[in-house]
């Protein structure tokens, strides 16, 4: 009997079902034993995490399995794409670790989509329609209800062929006339019954220009595209599973056309669905996204609150963070709301290696240190990453007056409080350890409030010195020296929806109110989803770069906006160090 390789055995059982499914054809031989996938975004707005679960799939196994994966724009719609959109793309698909292969575009087949639609004409699979929208959509029945055939379904070849022309010549008005397929009106596949090829827009491509008036649909794009660029496994979400047979008919036409019928079942796209990435309190659709910067709810695609992999990289998660989390939650052919607690969990375990450890404080007070000699500075050794040696140190500066959270200091917090009060001590992180006195411990204004706290140091804790190893039962509390430090904005983020699921509720107060667009989404905006809070950091920290990930001491993981500047710095709240309850 063979023995189990039982690392072997784990790494099989470790491999997604698509990779399983790729392994598979690789051995059999299939496609010639090439792997090329494509990554198809349209280029119509801004990739959010779900297209991140795509990228990586699509470009991870090509690079697991050493074949290519191309970046293809389904530029299709020229009313809604814009150049802007190409580059956004590109810049996160590079941010988050992949190379493609080749860039190409939907565009770049547009002629051979033309010949191929006027060879189906001439084949009798195709004819142009010139009934309008509402009679082609009653005509086409229901799931549990036959389709009836157009009128013009069997028009001459020769009368389909001018109007076909006709269609692309910027002449006719849109809507006038489509180019259909010929398959099955009866079918239960909704999708075979005469689906749209061709449609008329007269509107300039960004791309061809004024070359194409009448442009292709998707169905009638994405299969053929498939197999003129050589993809070997076509991999998208699920909601494309009802299109599956409508691709492999196209895809088999095609290959007719192309005089590939000795083999029309060899070298054909392989086609495989998973689940989409969805997260509780997150709306994930362009078109929606879109309408949240139109109507200023959110300041542009890559506003921190946006689950645009643009805004999560301005919040601050690293790209390792967000491929972690889509590994953790897998692959599968069921969808799922997950928790972005995951999300937020993979950040923290990612920053925690990564991010350097700087003293701020947010919500301060200041704290005086009546023995501590007046106009004395001390540069003082902060380690910047504990779990990494060699992201060395820094100095901080240490002076009389410094400011610590207001919410380390408590006049009556009892025994069970071990920060600052009267007649405790506490460690300030890397300098002294210092001590309340019993009474004259603050001033307060008129209103109540604390303005000052007064505390004496002790000379001989400093951290590094023998007495640092004095035991005390306060906790370790950080602090900025008021004299050295820099104020900052502070920008602390919530979910931008109060609801579980955003998409449903949207859909459900559409259906009973009748209204659309960003009144239909405001009951179900967070109002406090952003708060921004003037704070103190120490200069080290105010003099990072942009989308340097940083944590603040014993508050949570920040990264520095694009905004900030060393006179001026902007910090974006990611995670707090811990899950809230």
């Amino acid at each position: 009997m063979t023995e189990l390789n039982t690392n072997e055995s784990v790494e099989k059982k470790s491999l997604n079902f698509i990779e399983q499914i790729i392994e598979k054809d690789l051995a059999e031989g299939k496609n010639g034993g090439r792997l090329q996938t494509r990554f198809p975004p349209e280029p119509n707005g801004y990739l959010h995490i779900g297209h991140a679960k795509a990228i990586a799939m699509d470009f991870g196994v090509a690079a697991k399995y050493g074949g290519v994966c191309n970046l293809r724009m389904d530029d299709t719609n020229p009313q809604k794409e814009d150049m802007e959109y190409v580059e956004a793309i590109k810049r996160d698909i590079q941010w988050l670790g992949f190379k493609w292969g080749k860039i190409l575009y939907a565009s770049d087949y547009f002629q051979d989509l033309w010949d191929f639609a006027v060879w189906c004409i001439k084949q009798g699979r195709a004819y142009v329609d010139e009934q309008t929208s509402e009679e082609i959509a009653k005509q086409k029945g229901t799931p549990t209800q036959p389709g009836t055939n157009s009128p013009y379904r069997d028009r001459p070849v020769e009368e389909s062929l001018r109007l076909f022309e006709e269609m692309n010549s910027g002449h006719m008005e849109p809507g006038k006339a489509i180019l259909r397929a010929k398959i099955d009106m009866t079918s239960p596949n909704m999708h075979f019954r005469d689906p749209i090829m061709y449609r008329v827009l007269n509107m300039p491509h960004w791309r061809t220009g004024n070359k194409w008036n009448a442009y292709p649909m998707y169905d009638f794009t994405h299969g053929q595209s498939d197999y003129l660029e050589g993809v070997t496994h076509s991999i998208c979400t699920l909601e494309f599973v009802p299109h599956h047979e409508l691709y492999d008919l196209f895809v088999t036409w095609i290959k007719e056309w192309k005089g590939e019928t000795d083999n029309i079942e060899d070298n054909r796209p392989r086609q495989y669905e998973f689940n989409k990435l969805n997260l509780n309190y997150t709306l994930m659709s362009k078109r929606n996204l879109l309408v949240l910067t139109k109507e200023g709810v959110t300041k542009g695609w890559d506003d921190p609150r946006m689950p645009t992999i643009c805004g999560i990289r301005r919040r601050g998660y690293s790209p390792e963070s967000i491929l972690k989390f889509i590994d953790s939650i897998g692959y599968t052919t069921f969808d799922a709301l997950n928790d972005i607690k995951l999300l937020e969990a993979a950040a923290r375990a990612d920053l925690n290696g990564r991010a350097q450890r700087v003293s701020a404080v947010i919500n301060p007070v200041k704290l005086i240190l009546t023995n501590y000699p007046e106009g004395q500075v001390e540069n003082l050794t902060a380690i910047n990453n504990p779990e990494n040696e060699a992201d060395g140190t820094h100095t901080i500066a240490f002076s009389r007056e410094l400011w610590i959270e207001r919410e380390d200091f408590m006049e009556d917090g009892g025994k069970k409080f071990q920060r600052l009060g009267p007649g405790k001590e506490v460690r300030l992180k890397n300098a002294y350890i210092i001590k309340c006195p019993e009474t004259d411990y603050c001033k307060k204004d008129a209103d109540g409030n604390i303005v000052e706290i007064y505390a004496e140091y002790d000379p001989e804790t400093r951290s590094g010195m023998p007495g640092a190893d004095r035991k005390i039962k306060g906790k370790t509390l950080h602090w900025v020296s008021a004299e050295h430090c820099v104020e900052a904005e502070v920008r602390m983020y919530d979910n931008l929806w109060t609801c579980e699921n955003p998409r449903d509720a949207i859909k459900q107060y559409e259906d009973e109110h009748g209204t659309r667009g960003i009144e239909s989404m405001r009951p179900f905006l967070n109002p406090d989803s952003l708060h921004i809070q003037k704070g103190y950091v120490e200069e080290w920290a105010a003099q990072q770069p942009p989308l340097t990930y940083l944590q603040f001491q014993r508050i949570g993981y920040f990264n520095v906006d694009p905004d900030s500047t060393p006179e001026h710095p902007v910090f974006n709240k990611t995670v707090g160090l811990k899950e809230k309850k």
